[in-house]
This record gives C-alpha cells, sequence and structure tokens, in this order.
C-alpha cells in the first residue's frame, strides 16, 4: 500500500512532469540526422552482443542477450523509464512511511502536500541527471505500454540518444566510433545481467533490506533532504563553511544505520564490480572495433574529472554521483589487476555465486579476493 484515500506519498505524475518541463533541451539535429543516429546506435546495440560475449566469454542463455530490448530514447524517454524503477522499487518504503503518515492526524492532507513537494523535488533531481546519463542496463523494469518489459526480469537497455550526441560533440571525436564505444559498455552490462541468473534478485534483495532498515519520519526525511538542499545551493550554510564542515552528504547518507551501512558497502562493491567490468570490456573490446578508442578514453576521462560548476557539483554530491565516479576507477582497476592475475576465465568466478562477489576492501585489494576465492577452491 502506498497511498491513504488514493492519495500517494510521492506524485509520480508531477514527478514526470516536472523533470520533462525543466529538462535542458537537447543539441539541435535535424529529422533524418536523428532517424541516422537511432538506427546507428540500433545496430551498434546488435553488433555489441558479439563482441562482449566473446572477450568475456560470458555466455547468455537462450541466446543474445535473452532477448531483452534495446530501446533509444529521448530524455523524456529515460524520465518516464527511470520513474517507473523508482516506483516499483521504492514501493515497499513509501507503503511503511505511508502507513505511519496515515495513523497521523490529518494524515492524508498531509499525504496529498507531501506527496506532490516529493513529486517536484524528484523531478527537479530526474532533470538533472536526464542530460548527462548517456545510457542505461535498467534492471527493475516493470511493464510498460510505453517502454516494453524484457524477458530477463524485466530488464531493458536504453540508448539516451541526445545525450551520447552532445558528448561525442562536446569532445570532438569520431561519432560513429563514440556511439559504439557507449553501447559496448552498456552492452556489457546487459550481459552482467543475463548471463548471471541470480544477480538481479541479489540486488534487489540488497536494496529493499536496505529500505527496510529506514525507520525515518516521513516529514523528518523530506526537512532533512531540504536541509541538504540548502546547504549545497549556496543558502546556509556557505558553500566554503560547508565544505570546512564536511557538509553536504549525499541522499544516500541521509538515512543510515549500523546495519544500512553493511548493506550499502555491500552494494557499493558491487557496483564497482559491474562499472569497473564494464569499463574494462569496453577498453579491451576498443582496439580492434573502434579506431579512435584511445582518443576517446583520454578526452572522457578529463570531461569525467574536470567537473563543471558550482551547482553541478554540488548536486553531484547530493546524488552521490562523486561516488560513482570513483565506481568506475576502483572497480576497473579490480579487474584489471584480476584478469593479470588469473585470466578472464579466473575472473569469471567472481559470477559464480554472491558469495563469490568481491567485498569492499577486495576491490581496493585484488589480491585478497584472488587468495580468498582461488585458493579456497584450490585447496
Amino acid at each position: 500500500m502506498t497511498s491513504i484515500g488514493g492519495v500517494e506519498m510521492v506524485d509520480w505524475n508531477l514527478a514526470v512532469a516536472t523533470a520533462t518541463r525543466l529538462v535542458r533541451p537537447g543539441p539541435e539535429v535535424s529529422r533524418d540526422e536523428a532517424r541516422a543516429v537511432v538506427a546507428e546506435l540500433r545496430r551498434h546495440a546488435k553488433s555489441s552482443e558479439e563482441h562482449v560475449r566473446a572477450f568475456t566469454r560470458m555466455a547468455v542463455p537462450g541466446g543474445p542477450a535473452a532477448d531483452t530490448p534495446v530501446l533509444v530514447v529521448d530524455r523524456a524517454g529515460w524520465i518516464k523509464a527511470n520513474v517507473a524503477g523508482f516506483r516499483q522499487i521504492l514501493s515497499p518504503l513509501l507503503g511503511k512511511m505511508q502507513d505511519r503518515r496515515g495513523g497521523l492526524p490529518g494524515g492524508a492532507v498531509l499525504g496529498a502536500v507531501g506527496g506532490k513537494v516529493t513529486g517536484v523535488e524528484l523531478g527537479m533531481l530526474l532533470s538533472f541527471l536526464a542530460s548527462r546519463v548517456l545510457g542505461q542496463y535498467e534492471t527493475f523494469a516493470p511493464a510498460s505500454r510505453e517502454l516494453p518489459a524484457g524477458a530477463a526480469g524485466g530488464g531493458r537497455l536504453l540508448l539516451v540518444a541526445p545525450n551520447i550526441v552532445h558528448v561525442e560533440r562536446e569532445l570532438d571525436v569520431a561519432p560513429h566510433d563514440f556511439r559504439l564505444w557507449v553501447s559496448l559498455h552498456e552492452e556489457t552490462h546487459r550481459t552482467q545481467f543475463t548471463a548471471v541468473p541470480w544477480l538481479r534478485d541479489h540486488i534487489e534483495s540488497e536494496i529493499q533490506a536496505f529500505l527496510g532498515e529506514t525507520d525515518v519520519d516521513p516529514a523528518t526525511l523530506l526537512e532533512r533532504l531540504r536541509e541538504a538542499v540548502q546547504s549545497l545551493g549556496g543558502g546556509r550554510p556557505d558553500g566554503e563553511e560547508a565544505a570546512e564542515r564536511g557538509a553536504s552528504p549525499s541522499i544516500i547518507e541521509l538515512v543510515q544505520t549500523p546495519a544500512q551501512r553493511e548493506i550499502l558497502a555491500r552494494l557499493t562493491a558491487v557496483m564497482s564490480l559491474l562499472e569497473g567490468h564494464a569499463d574494462f570490456v569496453m577498453d579491451g573490446v576498443g582496439p580492434d572495433v573502434v579506431p579512435s578508442v584511445a582518443e576517446i578514453r583520454e578526452k572522457f576521462q578529463k570531461r569525467r574529472a574536470s567537473g563543471a560548476g558550482r551547482l553541478d557539483q554540488a548536486l553531484r554530491k547530493l546524488l552521490g554521483l562523486d561516488a560513482k565516479l570513483r565506481q568506475y576507477r576502483d572497480g576497473e582497476r579490480f579487474v584489471r589487476a584480476v584478469v593479470g592475475q588469473v585470466g578472464m576465465d579466473g575472473f569469471n568466478r567472481v559470477w559464480t555465486s554472491p558469495n563469490t562477489l568481491p567485498t569492499k576492501s577486495e576491490i581496493s585489494k585484488p589480491a585478497e579476493w584472488v587468495a580468498r576465492v582461488h585458493r579456497k577452491a584450490e585447496s
């Protein structure tokens, strides 16, 4: 249950409307150019399957990518897809919070107001992200008339065409090479989840365990979120003072209990593995199929490291995106080190079960993972 008297904790339709209204327009392209970009991205997504499977040696049961759909979307399409995913994964937590609010005097009125406020806030955050995400394997995609679900646990691959065009122009790299390079990264994520059947359920159970540990009053949670936004937006305290005091927690840090910190450490490790593996694969496949891969990687890394204006940096901190950038770097180093020690087949033991996933400590110390997984198996 996520509503009382028909009033939801989050006004999801308002979140979509807000994000769609606020999101930046994409780069200028003609109708013919847009069609050509979409067609090329679909071709690259298809050709990437064979490249990724050959390089990773990961077999997908039931054929190529288990027939999960590839959707080339605009920024509005990405917003709709992610609101649907958030709605599904957050449903248990919102139900818990709604039940608590329902027992308060005037709970229905608070729900109506709070749902709209939260919808607007979520929409604002999504509008920021929608112009930055190049692609995404949407693990928890629900069935939808607008964005049909795939066969592999509802997952689907999204490629955000206007963002890809924007970045390739900004970096001044070969468009065809860049589009294939991005497709290789996202195809690796699709392969991870379709070739490892238990992975989706494992991550979902960890997320639900994290959310289940949340025991914050809805009004308190919203207030803490607003305080964080104010501190990041130049309100109280000012930017320099906030930095000195270590302020500006990310959203994920606002509600952590000791149990949540343990779960978050495991989730951080697995996300570092997935992102680092995708970066390793895209660069490993690259030299054979992407002639300018070295130039693309160098320019892309500089773009990642340079950041942007103060507001952009503040939002990155609030959303925990700084941590995500570390996941790419640390995870790629882990994968590279392990493959260097035990080869690709030896690395692929990581997909055996949840017990063979690296810990957060092992991500930064790959030799410890090799010792734990390989030496125990050999003894």
